[in-house]
């Protein structure tokens, strides 16, 4: 069994994800917005985000892989689920649970723009900028957090830890 130790209490987490509603609705106050979701690491995120704002949004889902069952990325992303080919006009924002080298996002950024969306835009909850490998526009972050593996909150270890209510560093 792992040592977790909590770096990120369930109170910090959901006065944070307040905000970042609240600023999200100030910032697509006019316009419809579609929360794309990451599975399944960004899934209780991205429910909490859209239930902390009081309008209308679009769910959509997509699912990439870089780590299987270990701690450190394999490298190679593969696409498990994509959105439809046409979203010309939308706005997207991508939602995701934890950014560090950036790859995913890259990848997924570039991806997206050749359906034709009106915008594009990433929220995280967890951010480790000193693991940045690609330049990735980063509009809304929860945290910025050292270079740690962590859990909880809808990250996994090996598919386990999800449901934690807090996020923890895996000891």
């Amino acid at each position: 069994m792992e040592e977790l130790k909590v770096l990120i209490d369930e109170q910090t987490i959901q006065n944070k994800v307040y905000e970042l509603a609240q600023q999200i609705e100030k910032d697509y106050e006019q316009k419809e917005l579609t929360l794309v979701c990451i599975l399944k690491g960004s899934t209780v995120f991205m429910v909490d985000l859209a239930r902390k704002m009081n309008r209308k949004v679009k769910f959509s889902f997509m699912q990439v892989s870089s780590y299987g069952k270990e701690k450190i990325s394999s490298g190679k992303i593969n696409l498990k689920l994509d959105l439809p080919e046409n979203l010309e006009g939308e706005n997207l924002l991508i939602v995701e649970d934890i950014i560090d080298t950036g790859k995913t996002l890259s990848y997924l950024i570039k991806h997206l723009q050749t359906k034709n969306p009106q915008s594009i835009k990433l929220c995280t909850l967890l951010d480790k900028p000193e693991r940045r490998e690609y330049d990735v526009t980063v509009d809304y972050v929860g945290f910025q957090i050292p270079d740690k593996f962590v859990v909880g909150y809808g990250l996994d270890y090996n598919e386990n830890y999800r449901n934690l209510p807090y996020i923890a560093e895996v000891e």
